[in-house]
């Protein structure tokens, strides 16, 4: 007959519920594991029970526990006054986060909006400065559509979003440059940090003048939109030479006239730098104690920039996937016109042509000679020049008296107001520049009025959407004409004929500005951007002779400085390439 024996029983001397922590057998794994004692009576029919907002379970996640939560006794539930018998000991096996915490950030540090009778105030009026509900009348948009003032327009309690809003913030813009992989980065700096330089300039010293300049004609200061004129096509020839092919900077930098060369575009794309949305990229070459900053052919300083600041600003179509045939067949033959680079193109086109009408070729007045002749004119040239007049000007970048660092840049300006003084002393100097209206309802039009019935009763406005919207532009445009000391800035007011069609423009209208006072306007420092440009100096004058590259980030309001080969950009590294490949068999 088979033996029946029991198993051994583990009698708990302590009088408690399970066995003694001292005659707890070694085959269980649990010798080194706190245990907790409880009662008959607690339920553990639950692992873990959220509605329970009674001491116990704040006690067995380890947190500190109050009595009468809801007005009861010690256990916090009403009708249980008698607390569970081993509450105490659970937090032996609570949770408790010990990492470090302060990498943490609250993101959304606005009020939450109170509920009042079960749902929002429906009175009348405006919440002044904050996204909270008002006593008295909250948002006027409970109802649908919120006024605001200085917070964010609520319907229903929440931002109102346009369509497609979640998309734009998440485009990314190309770098102007490929950033090859041969390429080191050297600084990085932020423009905020750039904000903060300060150098101040005297007048600069003039080196020399070359060209030929014609008067403004100021018809078209009394254009207005019912007197519109229209956009012409003029064939005239204007250089816009970078400053190594320069042979006057050439010839200067041989006598050691600076230390520094640059032209005004570029210099007021350095200047202007923190204001700037756009990618965009500057080559610096060092030779022996001299710097060069010069431009790509084909980069962003050959084009005009349009709407650039607006809150969302005219964008590119997404390149398709060329390995996905569905996103090939679906891009459209013909592009739209109303993309950031057909309005680029645009916009120089009407700048390069209405600097060209808006002069007067035929005498009188008459033409006004510089001391020396266009200097990037060949005797083989068949068409006719561009009214146009290049001031070669030194300015003293030196803190103290013993150091010599000095900039030669190469200005232009592009006629002369007959009456207003001596074009060859520098009296009277006119720059012209335009700006552009293409389609108001279009995207990236950003909320400017309709010209034609905005620009004569109400010009306040327009202007002012323009110096929103195109505050790096119109930035740049003032800075080179105070480097040039220009007197007077012209600046057009050109448009479509047909909002469809971006070959026909007609001038609505033409304002008239002092350029230091229009730099007080926009807000435009000087001593800042020379600033800006004294710590790029410094900072290219610390490295090797070679060649580096300026790069503004495309997404960031960050630039950067890489060393590149000697070889860039010139043609020569793709030869290099191509004769490599050729000796390896490719």
């Amino acid at each position: 007959m088979p033996s029946f024996s029991l198993p051994p029983i583990n009698d708990n001397p302590e009088g408690g519920w399970g066995p003694s922590s001292s005659n707890l057998p070694d085959q269980f794994k649990f010798k080194d594991i706190p245990y907790a004692p409880y009662s008959k009576s607690d339920k553990l029919g639950r692992f873990a029970d959220w509605n329970d907002s009674s001491d116990n379970r704040q006690a067995a996640i380890g947190l500190p526990t109050t009595q009468g939560a809801r007005g009861g006794g010690p256990g916090g539930r009403r009708g249980d006054r008698n607390q569970a018998f081993g509450s105490g000991t659970a937090s032996a096996f609570a949770y408790f986060h010990v990492e470090d915490e302060s990498s943490f950030s609250l993101v959304d540090n606005k009020a939450t909006a109170p509920r009042r009778g079960g749902g929002f105030n429906r009175g009348r009026g405006n919440v002044r400065g904050g996204a909270g509900w008002g006593t008295r009348g909250t948002a006027r948009g409970a109802r649908g559509g919120a006024n605001t003032r200085g917070g964010v327009s609520q319907r229903g309690g929440g931002a109102r979003r346009g369509w497609r809003d979640w998309e734009k913030n998440n485009r990314t813009r190309e770098s102007s440059v490929v950033i090859s992989p041969q390429w080191s980065m050297l600084e990085e700096i932020e423009f905020h940090r750039l904000n903060k330089l300060r150098l101040e300039v005297d007048e600069p010293e003039e080196l020399d003048s070359y060209g030929r300049l014609f008067a403004y004609d100021k018809s078209y200061d009394r254009v207005t939109t019912k007197t519109e004129k229209p956009l012409q096509l003029v064939d005239r020839i204007k250089y816009n030479t970078t400053t190594s092919d320069d042979p006057v900077i050439q010839q200067l930098a041989g006598k050691g006239v600076a230390n520094v060369y640059a032209t005004d575009v570029i210099l007021s794309v350095l200047m202007c730098a923190p204001r700037s949305v756009y990618p965009w990229d500057i080559v610096i070459v060092r030779e022996g104690n001299n710097l060069f900053f010069d431009k790509r052919d084909g980069g962003p300083f050959d084009t005009v920039t349009v709407n650039e600041n607006a809150a969302d600003p005219p964008q590119d179509p997404t390149p398709p996937n060329p390995n996905n045939p569905t996103e090939k067949a679906a891009v459209p033959e013909t592009p739209s016109i109303n993309t950031a680079t057909s309005l680029s193109l645009e916009a120089t086109y009407i700048n390069q042509n209405f600097g060209f009408q808006s002069v007067i070729e035929n005498s009188p007045p008459p033409a006004v000679d510089f001391a020396h002749a266009n200097p990037f004119y060949g005797p083989d040239e068949t068409e006719p020049l561009a009214s146009c007049g290049y001031r070669y000007r030194l300015f003293d970048l030196g803190i103290t008296e013993d150091e010599e660092i000095k900039i030669c840049v190469r200005t232009e300006v592009d006629a002369y107001s007959a009456g207003q003084g001596n074009p060859r002393e520098g009296q009277g100097l006119v720059t012209i520049r335009a700006l552009n209206e293409f389609d108001p309802r279009a995207q990236g039009a950003g909320g400017a009025p309709d010209w034609r019935s905005k620009l004569d009763s109400q010009r306040g406005a327009v202007v002012a959407t323009e110096m929103k919207n195109n505050s790096c532009k119109l930035a740049k445009w003032t800075v080179q004409s105070v480097l040039a000391g220009a007197d007077l800035m012209k600046i057009g007011y050109i448009s479509r004929a047909n909002p469809r069609d971006n070959t026909r423009h007609v001038i609505l209208s033409t304002a008239s500005m002092r350029p230091l006072d229009f730099a007080g306007q926009l807000n435009v420092s000087l001593a800042n951007g020379w600033g800006i440009v004294r710590t790029v100096t410094d900072m290219c004058m610390k490295m090797p002779e070679g060649k580096y590259v300026l790069v503004k980030d495309p997404n960031k309001p960050v630039i950067r400085l890489y060393a590149v080969p000697m070889g860039t950009f010139t043609g020569e590294e793709e030869d290099e390439g191509t004769s490599e490949d050729e000796e390896s068999g490719i």
